[in-house]
């Protein structure tokens, strides 16, 4: 009966030359066969190029093989000189280089490949493919080849290419997302229906069932189970013959030998019409282990997050001025040399050199200093800072990628890429155990072999069986996703368990100052004085857009008052009438200029100024009535967050882009020791400061700022306080959306409570593993008492994961 069922199959005995998908063999044609017109077309560009060496790089890398999908597109677009003119960077020899997306590239045989497409089309200089991002770059002579015919060319590969530059890849990503859920849809489908079989199966063991309903309900069994342990699991299958060849075992080995075994025993027992079959065991465990590959899938797609990030904060047009005109153009066409304006409010487009005149710029973004920059002609200024007071008109020096944003960005990517994987501890105990489990098995069936083949090998399937290990494979997991919901639940967003298992170890927490240690806005800290001073403050400052004339009317509140005759002095302060009275506030030169100032309030604003705090001086009619200092106050849980932090271990440092004197000061006033203090960093030396402490011991990067997203990426893990810009909360890998320090405490508790809770979990799962295999091999476990005892261990791992204390606890 089975013959019956399996024998439409046996018309396929032929497979693809280039993909090795089954064809139909029709028995006429002796040479290589191919299952489409793409295979057959990259098979003869292969061979006909002396490029036929890629099959044996895929070979020998253990790459996955698919089917080519050219997609027949012409790729006229990329030679327009619109196209080339943005994204083309011409070179000083008159080639021109570029960068393109590619589609279905997965392995080093594709990077071999695609970095041949010199051989293929002349004119080409040039391809380097970058792996993890799918982006190519590409250096060709347009004097003899054209970008169109690069593109068709690697179309006709089955790499379809697109500009990188305003492309959509989550759509391109989607896709694949989708292969890999069809699959996750087919494996669910099975195991469903292979528990009804099993049911059916386990309820006439014991209430009785007719020979042929025994025999109809094993057949379906199998029919059902065979597409999901073969195609659903051939990620397990290819990854496990890399692992062969490559000599590192993984979970997909022990997977993928106890689904193959499993799925062998099945299919001979089924044959034979007796013995267990394993279907409902090992369809649910592809299931399963399939859910978890997409949720990981689903975590590497926001790689590059972060960099797009960052960019977006770049504006895309710029205003071109043009003699008297002023025009918007997109901000890759501003050519270097052309002059920019910038109004108040807008994102500075390009890295330049202001020529008219004077505002205050919000540099925070690449520095992290609190207080704004006052520019004015010869200042420089770069792109996605923020001009926040006066129109200025800047001169392009540096635009698109060369400006210093796009080369955080690419900073931001490469060190990404550089991030080695944390290998998870059930892995490794994994690749050891599968080897105990294989010569155990081997020496249970040669002992017993004088006992007959099928007792031997009944034995040996059951201890593959009752030992399979999707226990010891679910325990981390399981145990990291209990505790990334919990922490979810509690406002802590942790992206995956590499990072939960990081945090666990004791290292070095660095922390920005500005945003993270204190509050990242400029506020009243200090006053002293006359109260009546605060009124006439407020309305004279009322009209003013400067960060500290806003900090001055938001702690004072509206006045009543309205101010007439009001004029600024660009970084200085401000002179009005107010209420019949005239009013200066601003720094201390100038309002000693205009009033007189006591000798006490000269005192208070050295006190002030010796806190690192900004002294404003409020005059009324010739006399200053107070003094104001205006700072970034320390977070009220600062101090005891940091203790708390030292107290599980960890070493601190402080490393932030604001002035020297301004963090150490913050520093010493929080009151802990830290190991490092270090003021007026730019993103750059945070980056390299982190790497290199990085290279020593794990590292842990706190800050808010898009000055920090770099130093967050290459960290061992970046975490983002409340508040943070976009690109530092998704360049890190922890974010924490509850105001505070104390979060961050409750992130490296939870992480060593999940830590003590995997290796209690795992532990627990090795003893059942020895106990169960040994009975196995004893014949004590037989092969159906083994399927039902498998899942008890995994109930185990599952009870204790999401009963587990980490996140429940509240912190000091």
């Amino acid at each position: 009966m089975l013959a019956d069922v399996l024998a439409p199959l046996e018309t396929a005995v032929g497979v693809c030359a280039h993909c090795g998908q089954p064809v139909r063999a029709d028995g006429l044609d002796t040479g290589p066969r191919f299952c489409c017109a793409g295979c057959r077309t990259v098979y003869s560009i292969l061979h006909g190029s002396g490029l036929s060496a890629y099959y044996d790089k895929r070979e020998a890398v253990g790459a996955e093989k698919r089917a080519a999908a050219p997609s027949g597109r012409g790729y006229e677009s990329l030679d327009a000189p619109e196209f080339q003119a943005l994204h083309a960077t011409a070179l000083p020899d008159g080639r021109l280089r570029t960068e393109l997306f590619l589609e279905n590239v997965h392995c080093a045989a594709c990077v071999w490949l695609v970095e041949k497409v010199g051989d293929l089309v002349p004119g080409v200089t040039e391809a380097r493919l970058d792996l993890p991002r799918a982006t190519l770059r590409i250096t060709w002579n347009p004097l003899e080849a054209k970008l169109s015919a690069v593109g068709r060319t690697l179309d006709s590969l089955g790499y379809p290419s697109h500009p990188l530059a305003g492309l959509d890849r989550s759509a391109v990503r989607r896709k694949e997302d989708r292969a890999l859920l069809m699959k996750l849809g087919v494996a669910g489908a099975a195991a469903g229906n292979a528990m009804l079989f099993a049911a059916a199966l386990y309820s006439g063991a014991f209430s009785g069932m007719d020979p042929e309903y025994v025999s109809l309900f094993r057949i379906g069994s199998a029919v059902v189970a065979i597409p999901s342990v073969f195609w659903c699991a051939s990620v397990f299958h290819r990854g496990a013959l890399s692992a062969i060849r490559t000599r590192t075992p993984h979970m997909d080995l022990p997977v993928s030998i106890g689904v193959l075994v499993g799925t062998a025993s099945g299919l001979f027992h089924t044959w034979r019409g007796e013995g267990e079959i394993f279907f409902d065991t090992l369809t649910m465990l592809v299931f399963l282990l399939l859910v978890g590959r997409f949720l990981q899938q689903r975590e590497q797609r926001r790689a590059d997050g972060a960099s797009e990030f960052l960019q977006a904060l770049t504006p895309k047009t710029a205003r071109l001025v043009e003699g008297t005109d002023v025009r918007e153009v997109p901000v890759d066409a501003v050519p270097r040399g052309a002059l920019v304006e910038i109004r108040s409010g807008d994102h500075v487009p390009v890295d330049g050199t202001v020529v008219e005149g004077t505002s205050s710029v919000d540099v925070s973004l690449l520095t992290g200093e609190s207080l704004p920059a006052e520019v004015g002609p010869n200042a420089s200024v770069h792109a996605g800072c923020v001009n926040v007071s006066g129109r200025i008109v800047v001169r392009a020096d540096r635009t698109g990628v060369e400006t210093r944003l796009s080369r955080l960005v690419e900073a931001m990517r490469e060190a990404a890429g550089r991030r080695a994987p944390v290998v998870v501890l059930a892995n490794r105990l994994a690749g050891y155990f599968v080897v105990i489990v294989l010569v155990a098995a081997a020496l249970t069936a040669l002992v017993l072999w004088h006992r007959g083949p099928e007792v031997a090998l009944s034995r040996a399937v059951a201890l593959l069986v009752v030992t399979c290990p999707c226990a010891l494979g679910l325990a981390t997991p399981l145990a990291v996703s209990a505790a990334l919901g919990r922490a979810a639940r509690r406002g802590i967003m942790i992206k995956g368990g590499t990072a939960l298992e990081a945090l666990a170890r004791p290292g070095l927490v660095v922390f920005d100052k500005t945003g993270t240690l204190t509050e990242g806005k400029l506020s009243v800290v200090r006053f002293a004085g006359s109260e009546d001073a605060k009124a006439f403050a407020s309305a004279a400052e009322a009209g003013s857009a400067h960060p500290i004339a806003r900090a001055l009317v938001a702690a004072f509140g509206k006045s009543a008052l309205t101010a007439e005759s009001t004029k600024e002095t660009f970084g200085h302060g401000v002179a009005a009438v107010v209420g019949g009275k005239a009013v200066v506030a601003g720094s201390v030169p100038f309002v000693e200029s205009r009033a007189t100032l006591s000798d006490a309030l000269r005192k208070d604003a050295e006190a002030v100024a010796a806190e690192a705090l900004t002294p404003v001086v409020v005059a009324v009619d010739g006399e200053a009535l107070a003094v104001v200092g205006i700072g970034d106050r320390i977070r009220p849980d600062a101090r005891a967050s940091l203790e708390a932090l030292a107290a599980l271990g960890h070493r601190l440092a402080v490393l932030s882009g604001d002035q020297p004197k301004v963090v150490g000061l913050v520093a010493a006033q929080i009151g802990v020791p830290f190991e490092t203090v270090i003021g007026g960093a730019s993103p750059e030396e945070k980056v390299r400061f982190v790497e290199a402490r990085a290279a020593v011991g794990p590292v842990f990067m706190v800050g808010d700022g898009v000055n920090d997203a770099s130093a967050l990426s290459v960290a061992t893990v970046g975490i983002a306080v409340r508040g943070g810009a976009e690109a530092s909360l998704a360049a890190s890998d922890v974010f924490c959306t509850e105001g505070g320090l104390r979060p961050v405490v409750e992130v490296f508790d939870g992480a060593r409570e999940t830590r003590r809770l995997i290796r209690s979990g795992l532990a627990r799962s090795l003893v059942y593993n020895l106990a169960v295999g040994a009975l196995a091999a004893t014949g004590i476990v037989g092969p159906l008492a083994a399927a039902v005892l498998m899942p008890v261990s995994s109930i185990s791992v599952v009870t204790s994961s999401y009963r587990g204390r980490s996140f429940r606890r509240n912190t000091p």
